[in-house]
């Protein structure tokens, strides 16, 4: 369990860190995208745990991936300025 829990903290910390690498000019403070990263990766092998009732390592952290970048795409801003049409 501590294992698994580790392993997920750190690909969270890993993809969160190359998120930041690759976009930060749309994303938030540095410390905000990483707590994130962690945090959705903790809470996606959670929630693979209790689905598939203490299922393999790698189940575990292919859910804590798709949580974790999930949870990061949240963050994202618009790339550049919004338009509003005159008419609108």
């Amino acid at each position: 369990m501590l294992l698994e829990a580790l392993s997920s903290a750190i690909l969270g910390l890993a993809l969160a860190w190359g998120a930041y690498r690759r976009l930060s000019h749309r994303l938030p403070r540095r410390a905000l995208v990483l707590a994130t990263g962690v945090a959705g990766a903790l809470f996606g092998a959670f929630v693979m745990n209790t689905a598939l009732d203490a299922g393999n390592l790698l189940t575990m952290l292919l859910g804590a991936a798709i949580v974790s970048t999930a949870s990061l795409s949240l963050l994202l801003r618009p790339a550049g300025r919004l338009r509003h049409s005159a008419t609108a």
